[in-house]
């Protein structure tokens, strides 16, 4: 049954996540998670479970992408950068077992007691595993109704024995996800590069610094971040994530029925319709950078909803992180001049610690006026 109402006063409570919240049988949303009202999710009343408008995102068939129909794919994957900034891929050759293995694994851990989970907790943004809740439990005026668990995986050797242990399978089933998705984080940035004219077939002379941008992605960063969101007593107080970018060249998301995701399209929330055993891909900021601007790195948020759980699985890849990320010089010329500074992960770390993180502001930040 639900604490008594002063133990929600208790700030601490509210470090403990919102599963420990909902484990408690909390049934009416604390303050400390009520958006002001201009921030709210605009709600169907009469489907809560629902935001009123969805929208199937352009979808890219892998396997046509490896087949003669390459350059027609090219063509989709260009235009779906530039005018929503994400996409779904089908056929992308992942074994499925890989798939509903992680989401089996991820629902486990999270439903392990509170003092397992905890054992993960951390304020250190560079730690190779952190457990925490919200976006940033130390900053947050208005906490989101989200847990996560992130996971550096890079270099896989190197952060694996700091990966949770418990459940027993969670560090093989989770490397296994984690390589796969590399493999095919590798394959959609050949088609991107090569939509941009900057590899592959399109490349009139291909020069080893072509291929050194492909190496340095195959020994980029990448962050795993499972995210939980737990039924929610007053979904249209809050949300499981304000709008925000993701910093990175581009996340593979895995989710799983339950909709949730919404992305900002011609000024509206547009809710994404979850297609099973795909992936939503969305460019990021150092994308937007590196194409100078023609790929657009897009505000999304999470809705919550008062009956279903959801669970979802990012996988967010870019450069090494001391790497400075700036836009491609094959793509400046008079006619595009120069839109963004250099960046690396320092400059966002800085960033992100500093503030609270409103809307894309950080790439705000970068932008040569």
């Amino acid at each position: 049954m639900c604490p008594p109402a002063m133990a929600l006063t208790n700030d601490d409570e509210f470090q403990k996540g919102v599963k420990h919240l909902f484990e408690n049988g909390v049934s009416k949303l604390p303050n400390k998670y009520i958006l002001p009202v201009s921030d709210r999710p605009k709600v169907d009343k009469e489907h809560p479970n629902a935001a009123k408008s969805s929208l199937k995102l352009p979808v890219i068939d892998f396997g046509e992408l490896q087949g003669p129909n390459r350059s027609q794919v090219l063509n989709s994957l260009s235009s779906a950068c530039e005018e929503y900034g994400f996409f779904q891929v089908v056929n992308h050759g992942l074994p499925i077992e890989a798939i509903r293995s992680m989401i089996d694994v991820s629902t486990r851990f999270f439903g392990l007691p509170y003092e397992e989970r905890a054992k993960y907790m951390s304020s250190d943004m560079t730690s190779p595993v952190r457990y925490g809740t919200s976006l940033n439990q130390r900053k947050d005026s208005v906490f989101c109704w989200r847990d996560f668990l992130k996971l550096v995986c890079h270099p896989l050797s190197d952060v694996l024995p700091h990966w949770p242990s418990c459940p027993m399978d969670f560090r093989e089933v989770a490397a296994t996800y984690s390589r796969e998705t590399k493999w095919l984080f590798i394959r959609i940035t050949e088609a991107i590069l090569e939509s941009l004219g900057l590899w592959g077939a399109t490349t009139e002379v291909k020069t080893e610094e072509d291929d050194e941008i492909l190496k340095q992605f195959h020994d980029g960063s990448q962050l795993m971040v499972v995210n939980c969101f737990p039924p929610c007593p007053e979904p249209d107080l809050t949300l499981g994530m304000p709008p925000h970018s993701d910093y990175g060249f581009l996340t593979l998301l895995l989710q799983d029925e339950v909709e949730g995701l919404q992305i900002q399209y011609k000024g509206k929330w547009i809710t994404v319709e979850p297609m099973p055993n795909s992936f939503v891909v969305n460019v990021g900021d150092h994308l937007e950078i590196f194409s100078n601007g023609r790929y657009k790195s897009v505000l999304h948020r999470v809705f919550v909803n008062p009956a279903k759980p959801r669970l979802s699985v990012a996988s967010l890849h870019s450069l090494p992180f001391n790497c400075m990320v700036g836009p491609s010089p094959k793509l400046i010329d008079q006619v595009n001049p120069r839109r963004y500074k250099d960046t690396d992960f320092a400059n966002f770390l800085e960033y992100i610690s500093s503030c609270e993180p409103k809307k894309k502001n950080f790439l705000e930040s970068r932008k040569l006026t």
